[in-house]
């Protein structure tokens, strides 16, 4: 089995994946193409979902709306962002996006020129070729690429953590307990259609971990919602219910995945 993620070596989604599994990684440029890969066939795909930092991953959670992806698993990894670099004076810093929100007050701190990158493998690629330059970046990816670490630590939030969700062509068969996630597309607007929706989770007594509103991308003022809930007697029959007020796409449910190793 092949495992797709995001590449290229050094990014927080290789680490996972190498932490994972043992089987064949195959690095791709974005997380689109890891859903285009993982939809083609048998093969799973590790992309990250959301961190406990800046939230919801725009890209993953969009490419959930458009492709006929499941969710089989997720895993937890611990995020520690670190500047890295090759030289005394740092006059502009490489730092993906959404690491530089994960470490915003350092930046604005030190008041660092920046440039985005599409990874943090880039980055540390960047700051390794370019005079004068550093990156923000794991730990792993500062050894792949010989950038001596400069300073530790410097995300906003010491207990910073990202979810990373595996992806399937097929859903998960087991029966055993889990979590699930669903997408709820309500397409119309009107007074207490939420109080609604989440009224079914209440009186099946189903405890959602997770909700988040999405643009639907049909205009200003319509959403959809990301919603994640663990299983409870009933569950099953309260999905229904849902699927009979609106409109529900089934993401999977799953359990957590620990390392292989």
């Amino acid at each position: 089995m092949t495992i797709f993620t995001l590449g290229p070596e050094g990014t927080f989604s290789h680490e996972m994946a190498e932490e994972l599994y043992h089987e064949k990684i195959v690095l791709l440029p974005t997380i689109q193409s890891v859903f285009e890969r993982v939809q083609e066939g048998k093969d799973l795909g590790l992309v990250p979902l959301e961190n406990s930092e800046t939230g919801g991953v725009g890209t993953t959670l969009t490419c959930l709306q458009e492709f006929t992806i499941f969710i089989v698993g997720e895993a937890f990894k611990e995020i520690h962002h670190h500047l890295a670099g090759k030289y005394d004076t740092i006059q502009v810093v490489y730092v993906h996006s959404q690491t530089h929100e994960q470490c915003s007050r350092f930046l604005e701190s030190e008041e660092f020129p920046t440039i985005h990158t599409r990874s943090n493998a880039e980055s540390a690629l960047l700051a390794q070729k370019n005079p004068n330059t550093g990156a923000i970046i794991p730990e792993g990816a500062a050894r792949r690429y010989h950038l001596p670490i400069i300073r530790r630590d410097v995300q906003n939030n010491l207990h910073n953590v990202t979810r990373f969700v595996i992806l399937s062509s097929k859903p998960n068969r087991s029966r055993k307990g889990m979590k699930c996630s669903i997408l709820i597309d309500p397409q119309i607007d009107r007074a207490g259609l939420l109080h609604d929706l989440l009224g079914v989770f209440s009186e099946k007594s189903i405890n959602l971990t997770r909700i988040e509103s999405r643009p639907s991308r049909r205009g200003m003022g319509s959403y959809v919602f990301f919603i994640d809930f663990q299983t409870a007697p009933g569950w099953r029959e309260g999905m229904q219910r849902l699927k009979d007020l609106t409109n529900v796409k089934e993401l999977g449910c799953y359990l957590e995945v620990k390392s292989a190793t």
